[in-house]
Formats: C-alpha cells, sequence, structure tokens
C-alpha cells in the first residue's frame, strides 16, 4: 500500500523523487521520506505526514545534489505514523538505507534473534527488520550485498517490494519483489532507471518499462540492469511500452482528481466499449475470452472474487450472469474466499476482479483456485499488474489511470466489461434470442450519452448536498440491479466524508434499519421504473410515515415518487441490466459534494490508501 520511487542515473535525484512520491501519495500518505547518495555520504530525511511536510524539512537542508537515490510515502502496518517509523530506514551502520512496500510476517522472530546479536532499533516497523537482517548477513557472511538480499529472501515470510543503495556502492542500486508491485523504467537513450510501486512517476520520462516477477532481483550498476531470481538464475527482461499519457494523472483543470475521475466516466465506458462492441452490426469481441470461450460455455459455475467496490461490481454482474447466461453465479470477497476452505471444481470459472490488479487478497484467492484446477479471467484496469499475468486470461478495461483513492470510473468500466462478457455469453448459449442481443448492444452502447447527461445534474446534487453535511448517518436503498449501487453509494460517502453509511435491500429496511430512521435520517433511494419500481415506492411510502427524509434517484418524469421525496435526481431511462451504469453517478457526486462541504481530504481520505497490496 505503500509508494516507493528510485533514480539512479545522469539527472539530478532529488526533484524525480519528489514528484514521484506525490504522483504516489494516493497509495499511502501517512509520512515521506528519502535517501540521498552523494560525496558527503548517505543522508535519510523523514517526515510524518504528507509529501509537502518532506519538502518544508528539505527546503532548510544542504548537500542535496545526488545522482542516485530512493523515496518513500508511507501507509502505516506495524508502528504508528511518525517520523522514526517513516522510510527509508538506516541499516546499523548506517551505511545502507532501504525503502519497503508490503509486510514481513516472521518479523518478530528475526528481530528477537537481532536484539540478541546487539543490534538496535530505532522504529516500530517490520522494514526495519527486515533490513538489519539483510545487514546481519552482509556482515557476516562477506558476500555482495545482492547475495545477502538473496539469502534473506529464502528466510523471510511476507510480502515486499524494496530497494537499497549502500554508501560503499555509490554506482549500485538493488530491489527485489515478492507479492508487492515494482517496476522499473528504462531511461531514453542514457544509462539511467527510474524504479517505482507503478508507471504514475515514471510516465514523464520514459515509456519503457520492465515489470519485475516475483522472487527477482535487479540490480543496477555503472549503468547496466541485470536480474536475476532467488535462485540466482539470470533472466532477459522484457520490456513493455507504456500507452499511458502524463495528461492522464494530472488534474486538468478539476479541483479533485475524485471529480475529474467521476466526469471522465463517459469517455472512460466509450473507451471500454470500444473496438469491442459494435451495436449496429451486431458483433461483440472480446479477446481476452477468444482461447477461453469454451470452457466459459460449459461452465457449470461461475464465481466472481474481489474486494471493496469491485466487489460491488460483481454483484451486478451476479444479476448479469444469471439473467442473460442462466449459470449459477457467486461473489465472493476475496479475503475470505481463500480462508473457508471453498469447494472448487476444474470446470469452474472465476472471475477475478481489480483496479489495481495488486490487490492482495485477490492475488491470494486466485492462486488457490488455480492450484484447484478452475479457469481464472482477470477483470483489470493496469496493464502490466500482477493479476493479469497471474490469470488465465482477462480484459483490461481501459478506464485510464485513478488517482483518487475513492473508486469510481473503475467501478463502471468494470460492470461494463462484465456486462459485456454476460451478453456473449448469454448469446453463445442461446439463452439470449437474436432480438434480445441486439437490444441489449444497443442499450450498453447508449451509456455513455446517458451518463453525460446526468453530469449535466452536478450543481443540482451539490445543492442536496448542502442540506445534508451536517447527518452523523444515512441509509442507501436499492432492489434487484441497484442494490449493489446502494451499497456502492454508501461505501463513497463512508470513505470521503467520514458520515456512516450503510447500504441495504430495499425490502429488508423492514427487517431491522426501519428502527433507525426518524426525522434526521436521511434515506437515499434508487427508484427508478425498472421491475420494482411499485414495491420500492411502497418502501418510500414507509420511510416518509416515519418522517424520514429521502432523496430519490428516479427516471425522468416520474411524478409518483416526487410527490413523495424531500429531493429527486432524474435520470434518463436506461435499460434495467444497465442502470447501475448510470444511477451510481449522483451517489458519487453527492458522496463528493458533501465530502468538499465538511473539509474533508477527498482525494486522500484518511487511514485509506488506493492500492491494498497487503493482506
Amino acid at each position: 500500500m505503500c509508494g516507493i520511487v528510485a533514480y539512479i542515473g545522469h539527472r539530478e535525484t532529488l526533484p524525480i523523487l519528489l514528484k514521484g512520491l506525490k504522483r504516489l501519495e494516493y497509495r499511502g500518505y501517512d509520512s515521506a521520506g528519502v535517501a540521498l547518495l552523494n560525496k558527503d555520504g548517505l543522508q535519510v530525511y523523514k517526515k510524518k505526514g504528507k509529501v509537502a511536510e518532506l519538502e518544508a524539512l528539505l527546503s532548510t537542508a544542504s548537500g542535496l545534489s545526488s545522482r542516485i537515490g530512493i523515496g518513500h510515502t508511507r501507509w502505516a502496518t506495524h508502528g504508528e505514523p511518525n517520523d522514526e517509523n517513516a522510510h527509508p530506514h538506516y541499516s546499523e551502520s548506517e551505511s545502507i538505507a532501504m525503502i519497503h512496500n508490503g509486510i514481513i510476517e516472521n518479523y518478530d522472530v528475526l528481530k528477537t534473534d537481532l536484539i540478541h546479536k546487539g543490534y538496535h532499533f530505532q522504529s516500530e516497523t517490520d522494514s526495519e527488520v527486515f533490513l538489519k537482517f539483510i545487514e546481519d548477513i552482509y556482515k557476516n557472511n562477506f558476500c555482495s550485498l545482492e547475495e545477502a538480499l538473496r539469502l534473506a529472501m529464502h528466510k523471510v515470510v511476507g510480502a515486499y517490494a524494496v530497494v537499497l543503495i549502500n554508501r560503499e556502492e555509490p554506482d549500485t542500486m538493488i530491489a527485489a519483489r515478492k507479492g508487492s508491485p515494482l517496476v522499473i523504467g528504462v531511461g531514453q537513450g542514457e544509462e539511467e532507471y527510474f524504479l517505482a510501486s507503478d508507471a504514475t512517476p515514471i510516465i514523464e520520462y520514459t515509456d519503457k518499462v520492465i515489470y519485475l516477477e516475483d522472487f527477482e532481483i535487479a540490480v543496477v550498476k555503472n549503468g547496466q540492469l541485470q536480474i536475476r531470481n532467488i535462485e540466482n538464475v539470470a533472466s532477459d527482461p522484457y520490456i513493455i511500452r507504456l500507452e499511458m499519457e502524463l495528461e492522464s494523472i494530472e488534474k486538468g483543470g478539476y479541483e479533485h482528481f475524485m471529480l475529474k475521475e467521476i466526469h471522465e466516466q463517459p469517455r472512460s465506458i466509450a473507451d471500454c466499449l470500444r473496438g469491442r462492441l459494435d451495436a449496429e452490426n451486431q458483433r461483440l469481441v472480446l479477446g481476452g475470452l477468444r482461447e477461453h470461450m469454451a470452457t466459459f460455455q460449459n461452465a457449470k459455475r461461475i464465481i466472481l472474487t474481489a474486494c471493496g467496490t469491485s466487489w460491488h461490481a460483481g454483484l451486478v454482474a451476479e444479476y448479469l450472469f444469471e439473467e442473460f447466461a442462466r449459470i449459477p453465479t457467486e461473489v465472493e470477497y476475496a479475503s475470505e474466499f481463500r480462508y473457508r476452505n471453498p469447494v472448487i471444481h476444474t470446470g469452474d470459472f472465476v472471475i477475478a476482479i481489480s483496479q489495481s490488479g495488486e490487490t492482495a487478497d485477490t492475488l491470494a484467492a486466485i492462486e488457490m483456485a488455480k492450484s484447484k484446477g478452475a479457469t481464472i479471467f482477470g477483470v483489470c484496469n493496469v496493464v502490466g499488474a500482477s493479476i493479469p499475468r497471474a490469470t488465465h486470461a482477462g480484459s483490461y478495461t481501459h478506464a485510464g489511470p485513478e488517482i483518487g483513492v475513492a473508486s469510481t470510473k473503475a467501478f463502471t468500466a468494470q460492470i461494463t466489461v462484465l456486462g459485456m462478457m454476460a451478453i456473449k455469453l448469454g448469446y453463445a448459449l442461446g439463452t439470449l434470442s437474436g432480438s434480445r442481443y441486439r437490444e441489449l448492444l444497443l442499450a450498453l452502447q447508449a451509456i455513455p450519452q446517458k451518463v453525460e447527461k446526468v453530469l449535466g445534474l452536478n450543481e443540482k446534487v451539490k445543492e442536496i448536498a448542502e442540506v445534508y453535511q451536517g447527518a452523523r448517518n444515512f441509509l442507501y436503498l436499492g432492489r434487484g440491479y441497484n442494490f449493489p449501487v446502494a451499497l456502492e453509494g454508501a461505501l463513497k460517502l463512508k470513505e470521503i466524508s467520514y458520515i456512516h453509511a450503510e447500504g441495504y435491500p430495499a425490502a429488508e429496511m423492514k427487517h431491522g434499519p426501519i428502527a433507525l430512521i426518524d426525522a434526521e435520517m436521511p434515506v437515499v433511494f434508487i427508484a427508478i421504473q425498472d421491475s420494482s419500481y411499485e414495491k420500492v415506492v411502497s418502501n418510500i411510502q414507509e420511510v416518509k410515515a416515519r418522517k424520514g427524509k429521502v432523496i430519490a434517484i428516479v427516471t425522468e418524469g416520474d411524478e409518483q415518487v416526487r410527490s413523495m421525496a424531500d429531493h429527486v435526481i432524474e435520470i434518463p431511462p436506461v435499460e434495467e441490466a444497465f442502470s447501475p451504469l448510470v444511477a451510481v453517478v449522483p451517489l458519487q457526486l453527492l458522496a463528493y459534494h458533501i465530502a468538499v462541504l465538511r473539509g474533508c481530504d477527498v482525494d486522500q481520505p484518511r487511514n485509506l490508501a488506493k492500492s491494498v497490496t497487503v493482506e
């Protein structure tokens, strides 16, 4: 969940590190630090808080010129956020500095042994233990630092991406990964390299990257890169060209990344459909499914596994697969799936959903399902991430970089891909007629324009936010396809405004939550004109009878709900199966505006990080 960035080459290092850390702050922002190596030695500067706090510290420092350095922005796991627990960490001799993303599970045993050997610890982190364990091997085995890291990797248990620099080798940088992402950028025409948790700090300088694999060690020495695995076998690095543009990770005139990404949804959904869906010619092509379509068609069961917002997208997909393809479908929290000894058969088709492609629990679920013979298909947004490499096949969402910690456009892009998969499967199985197939293609193709229209309601939603910014609790209710939308709307509000909110199936309100309803309780209904409309109207009446405040998402022209609700937000008529793609947008805007009005940090909400790379 932390962000790491490093540079070795001919440029001034500190500006590269600071700019990279700012772009990685969505991965963690409890503290930040850098280590610089130059003729004056190895110096570490670190500070609790965001990168701006680190910049203030560095503004009074001297001797910062360097051509090699490492930087880190932290999301705390072991040890509270403070200066001491910030990275980089020094070795005992202060001749080595290291940054680390991940968790070392057996750090306590290692630490006890190192203390008995006379080592001292300045922090409470598992990362400092890892470094001093490497140093102990380095010192006592008379080996290279690279070899010491390799030997340490055989002993530590957990996940990590690490980068080390050594005062004794000012022309060398060493990195390794297991379970946590690490990408290497290859400089343009110069002997320089950029290392980072993801590509966002790199794209300004190069579009050529190498994704380090698990148990690989990269050594940059005298301008040359060499990669070897934990068994010391060399590998030829595979260079990928990034398609990401620098503009895609800038705010582009918006106040926050989240607002920008909400407004990007017409384009991101269209990009997801482009080259895949041609409604006029009744063509739907998903290249990732081509080699596995027979397995998909013969599946006795579909299992979707994900975490957070991606899990909500999976819930929508459950309705889609069962309605269109008539195949039993289950949705599993990845964090629970792997621990409950699930029954998985060889013919099962498992779909893993993740924005980042690095979610640790989802990766673990993939490996477990794969070991039991299931076919694994990934739905991911980040090219070259770990999940696409771990699955048998997959489809990218093409939503573009999502910097705001609270996911928005990734959610709608995931539903778009999963919707196309469900349509294709249903048509192949004959559970969708030709006319219904064409109808669905046309409906899906029209979604970007409908989302664009809803975004025009931004000011209306802001007015409602002004009324309810002081609320302490919210209830979100929906039925059928829009029950997951209720869950997602509540999650967005919780994440960024810190208001307690719960999502429920509307029919479940009478089984408990109705006890909470009074004149102070805002209740958000997704009450569009679909197959459950009359039932939802009855639920609204029940809330109004108890003086609850009703905010309703309705279909344009709906006068019945308007006559009952305190506020209505009208969305265009939409095919019921794809209504979540449109209905979720005003809920995203509502959460955003309430958070802004409350003075919350929208893009970097407290205690959260974008990519959950630890369990």
